[in-house]
């Protein structure tokens, strides 16, 4: 099952947050059944007080017709006062609320059948409503025995049920914060000691990297959560590394070996060449005849030439320049040299003064001016353009190379296409850390490529 990290972190605080809600609804439910007697209990209280008010009032009614009974004369104050306690009567019988025993059979429906028999209205006789006041007394005292014996058992059965309620709940308690805080150490020590772990394992991983040491680190095969993804990026980082510092050394080794040749045509072959030279100018020196000292002379053209391009060959190989003026000076002396004839492009250079002053390897320096000359050489022989402009220039710490113009430009920009040429600018970028980009010129028509790199 896939969890992430963020699920990870926070599993333990989840299952104590959990088991706390679980708690909390326990101890609803327990209280719910205190409740429910509380209620009685409040039930019991009411039909009491209501009981001992009804009594009251059937007691007086039951005086006043006993009077009645006896003088045979009711004077309209006492009716008046029959009908009050009356209204009494019915009132407190009205707010007798059924419970336990009361629920069960039909005392009540009886108490308010008797209490509507004895209304004054209906004027039933003196000696009828006399029995009829009688029993009704009688039944609401069988109601406040009946009501008070419930109320004293469950007072009882309350406080026994608040002491069972509060060892429970205490036990209860205790026991699952307990087990909570017992899960959410160990939920959390065990994923904080596997987070911090996989932690530790991505950092030696991404040390041993920075300390040069380009060895693929393990990853596992399936991605469970960001730590995961997070091994396998720095696996892929590391394999692109490796193929970007490989690349490099290839080139670098490349470079070496184009100078130790260039060195070896200076040394031995340019040396030999140069000699003959001298021996061909030595030979013209003397007394010869005519024919002999035309051939000699256009031996000494040819070989003169034979050295010229020795000498094109060695610096394609390694520019001097660049080693003795830098990399501004390498590009403007190969445009002065080899691009200022009429039949090529109008070219415009601009040096940014700040050039000299980067910290530039050996091995920047030189892929900086293979991918220059390329992309000039890119628009001599594919822009038809009649003018180009070369840019080298310092940006907010970044290193631009530009070379556009305003020639036909390119179809697909994002894909400028495979040539070798074109290939080999963007392999010679990667190596270096630059990036490339093929953009529309800011002339009419043409493309403008683009190099930037980074630079302390």
């Amino acid at each position: 099952m896939r969890i992430t990290v963020k699920q990870q972190i926070l599993l333990a605080p989840a299952t104590v947050l959990l088991l706390l809600v679980l708690l909390l609804a326990f101890m609803q439910y327990t209280y719910r059944n205190l409740t429910l007697i509380r209620q009685e209990a409040k039930a019991l209280g009411t039909t009491f007080i209501a009981l001992a008010e009804a009594d009251m009032a059937a007691r007086r009614l039951h005086v006043i017709i006993r009077t009645f009974q006896h003088t045979g004369i009711a004077s309209p104050e006492e009716m008046a006062l029959v009908a009050d306690l009356y209204d009494r009567l019915i009132d407190a019988i009205e707010r007798i609320e059924p419970f336990g025993p009361l629920k069960e059979n039909n005392e009540l429906s009886q108490l308010h059948t008797l209490a509507g028999k004895l209304n004054p209205i209906n004027g039933p006789e003196p000696e009828q409503t006399a029995e009829l006041y009688a029993h009704l007394r009688a039944q609401l005292s069988n109601l406040s025995n009946t009501t008070q014996i419930h109320r004293n058992k469950l007072r009882h059965r309350h406080s026994q049920d608040i002491n069972q309620l509060v060892e429970r709940s205490v036990l209860v308690s205790i026991s699952v914060i307990g087990l909570a805080i017992f899960l959410g150490l160990v939920l959390a020590s065990y994923f904080s000691k596997r987070i911090l772990n996989r932690i530790q394992l991505l950092s030696d991983s991404a040390g041993r990297i920075a300390g040069g040491e380009l060895v693929l680190p393990p990853a596992p095969d399936n991605i469970r959560d960001e730590l995961d993804a997070l091994g396998v990026s720095i696996k892929r980082m590391t394999g692109r590394l490796i193929q970007v510092v490989g690349t490099e050394k290839l080139l670098e080794g490349a470079e070496d070996e184009r100078r130790r040749i260039a060195m070896d045509l200076h040394d031995q072959s340019l040396t030999d060449l140069s000699a003959i030279l001298r021996g061909i100018q030595s030979l013209a020196a003397k007394s010869v005849d005519q024919e002999t000292l035309q051939s000699i002379t256009a031996l000494e053209q040819d070989l003169d030439r034979a050295i010229t391009n020795l000498r094109d060959i060695m610096n394609n190989l390694h520019p001097q320049t660049l080693d003795i003026l830098g990399l501004g000076a390498a590009i403007e002396a190969h445009l002065d040299r080899y691009c200022s004839i009429e039949s090529l492009p109008e070219y415009h250079l601009y040096l940014d003064p700040k050039i000299g002053a980067l910290n530039l390897n050996r091995v920047r320096q030189l892929a900086l001016y293979r991918i220059a000359l390329e992309a000039i050489q890119n628009v001599l022989k594919h822009a038809a353009a009649s003018r180009y402009e070369v840019n080298l220039e310092v940006r907010d710490k970044t290193l631009v190379l530009s070379v556009e113009d305003n020639g036909n430009g390119i179809a697909d920009l994002s894909d400028p296409g495979r040539g070798r040429g074109l290939s080999n600018i963007q392999e010679r970028a990667r190596s270096i850390g630059a990036d490339v980009t093929w953009k529309n010129s800011r002339f009419s028509s043409g493309t403008r490529f683009e190099l930037t790199l980074l630079v302390s």
